[in-house]
């Protein structure tokens, strides 16, 4: 275990090579006053005592040698016992600790746009890949718990923003399960989750909300950021066709429109083009992968999208920028839809040209639950972005996205478009296969 911390890449050499080299620096100094004042006083019985000159000058050079060596290394382990044997897991030495540590630090820059279910399962394979993450997400929501913190505080909806912090946190940490943890009992407590009460204190105490998401972020020890798309106070409002031939009407509010029975037309922010947080704009310009998706289409993916200039960045970022489509159908949302009404939906929204490629499921053996279909591509459909087909459901529920083969495919295309990644893949056993 000892060698494993004299690796490369570990960072470890460098800085204990610094530490022998001052320590002899520090031995030398010593040395030289020591010998100074014993030139002064050579007849002093203690100085000969202390220099050992009744010793050969080879043994006097071991012994001192060997005790340096050996005050350095006890004081070295114990500063290593004291400073660093609390960020150790159970039954995990540091050094891999350190060694994922610096591996995800060498990760790329890549940035998850949505929110919902669909975003945390995605963060939550990726983070095993890099630590540098971003997720800009949805602020929308206006039900459940983060719905009553809006309207009883005018606070931005912390829900999606919590699911996130959750996924790039330790999953087996156990505030991670306090962070997620829902009250089932008193009469203003009941349905609110203990996260989105937490980073409403945060809120107060640093003095903004996109603080208090900030020192959320600290505490949970988060891989990555969590963004919101905007700091403005946004409704989410629909056109929606309750009945087939009826008139269009207009339903505000996200928990409405998921409620409302019918299909959804178009979907657009109340007030209209609120402006971009400005570090997820940062973060896209900067990213070397930006995906879209996966998550309820017209709730989740697109909300954000429709922030003023977030869109417009993405077009105008370098990087590999992908859409993850739906495995299946969402009843009320999307009945119907294939991958490119999917598409189709996107890009009435905010514009062509926003990404370089959609990635499908193409795994569709199961049995689904009533009321959904698998998202499939129509033949012979027009498409205008080329599609990249693979399975990524998980086992027992090939209806779900499984977050580690999600994510082990797309690093394997980013890899593809910008050569090899100083990174181990997670379940390195998924294939690849060409695009068509």
């Amino acid at each position: 275990m000892l060698r494993r911390w004299f690796e490369p890449g570990l960072g470890v050499k460098r800085w204990l090579g610094l530490m022998i080299i001052g320590t002899a620096l520090i031995g030398l100094g010593v040395a030289i006053v020591l010998l100074d004042i014993y030139r002064q006083h050579p007849s002093s019985p203690w100085l000969a005592l202390l220099a050992l000159s009744a010793w050969p000058r080879w043994l006097r050079a071991i012994f001192f040698g060997s005790l340096g060596v050996g005050v350095f290394l006890v004081g070295f382990f114990r500063l290593y016992r004291t400073l660093l044997t609390p960020y150790m897991r159970a039954g995990e030495p540091l050094v891999e600790r350190v060694a994922e540590h610096r591996r995800l630090g060498r990760g790329p820059k890549i940035v998850a746009i949505g929110g919902g279910t669909g975003l945390a399962s995605l963060l939550r394979g990726l983070k095993h890949h890099s630590g540098n993450l971003t997720a800009v997400v949805t602020v929308a929501d206006d039900g459940g718990s983060s719905g009553r913190l809006r309207r009883s505080m005018g606070l931005l909806p912390p829900g999606d923003l919590r699911n996130c912090l959750a996924a790039l946190s330790d999953d087996e940490d156990l505030l991670t399960q306090l962070f997620q943890y829902r009250f089932s009992e008193g009469d203003e407590l009941t349905g609110h989750s203990f996260g989105n009460l937490f980073i409403a204190a945060l809120a107060g105490v640093k003095g903004s909300f996109d603080q208090g998401i900030l020192e959320a972020g600290n505490v949970l020890a988060i891989q990555g950021r969590v963004l919101p798309a905007t700091l403005a106070n946004v409704s989410l409002v629909a056109e929606m066709v309750p009945e087939l031939n009826s008139h269009a009407v207009r339903v505000k509010g996200e928990s409405s429109i998921t409620a409302h029975p019918g299909s959804i037309l178009r979907v657009n922010l109340e007030p209209n083009a609120p402006p971009a947080y400005p570090a997820a704009i940062h973060a896209i310009l900067h990213a070397d992968m930006i995906l879209v998706g996966p998550g309820s289409l017209f709730t989740s993916v697109i909300p954000p999208l429709l922030v003023s200039d977030v869109a417009e960045a993405i077009r105008t970022s370098k990087a590999f920028k992908a859409y993850i489509c739906n495995i299946t159908t969402q009843q009320g949302e999307t009945d119907g839809f294939d991958v490119q009404a999917h598409l189709q939906a996107l890009e009435d929204h905010v514009g062509g040209n926003l990404v370089d490629l959609v990635v499908m499921n193409n795994d569709t053996h199961a049995k689904l639950p009533d009321g959904v279909e698998w998202v499939l591509e129509t033949p012979g459909k027009k498409r205008t972005v080329p599609t990249y087909s693979t399975s990524f459901g998980m086992e027992e529920t090939p209806w779900q996205h499984d977050p580690y083969k999600l994510a082990a495919t797309l690093m394997a295309l980013l890899e593809e478009r910008t050569g090899p990644l100083d990174l181990p893949m997670i379940a390195s056993e998924q294939p690849r296969h060409d695009l068509y």
